[in-house]
């Protein structure tokens, strides 16, 4: 197996996504836990338009530049200027970025069974609305026992 940097691989998908190509990628990290899982999950990635990106609402996973990385978090809140999100699975940290740096939108879910679930779909926007409407620290909870199932 080949390892390049996290920066080469983001500049080399943002590439893609500005020629107006969809990217898959595996997800890296448990931020976004419940949903997607570290490894197993694979997410495409698809370009965003500047009308799009003006269209984007909260709910919305986004790939974002955020203090010279590339982080994928669910949108929170929009204000005029200012983008606030987080991961399902983070229920203190909170980042916010501006609407330019948004370089992608995912428009599917692919699970480690090949399932494609897509982020449109009523069943994404009902899964995804239920879980944020639980109260933090009951998330905190469901994901503490997910970790000790196992699942991660």
């Amino acid at each position: 197996m080949k390892v390049i940097s996290n920066d080469i691989f983001f500049a080399h998908v943002e590439e893609l996504l500005t020629e107006g190509q969809s990217v898959v990628i595996r997800v890296k990290g448990y931020s976004m836990r419940p949903f997607m899982r570290s490894d197993r999950t694979q997410v495409r990635i698809a370009p965003l338009t500047d009308s799009e990106r003006k269209a984007l609402r909260v709910g919305d996973i986004v790939l974002f530049r955020y203090r010279g990385r590339h982080i994928m978090h669910r949108i929170r809140r929009i204000d005029e200027d200012k983008i606030t999100l987080a991961g399902d699975g983070n229920y203190r940290i909170w980042e916010q970025c501006s609407p330019q740096d948004v370089v992608g939108i995912i428009s599917d879910v692919i699970s480690f069974n090949g399932r494609t679930i897509s982020c449109h779909s009523r069943l994404w926007r009902n899964a995804s609305t239920l879980w944020l409407a639980i109260p933090q620290i009951l998330r905190r909870v469901i994901l503490a026992i997910l970790a000790k199932l196992g699942v991660k």
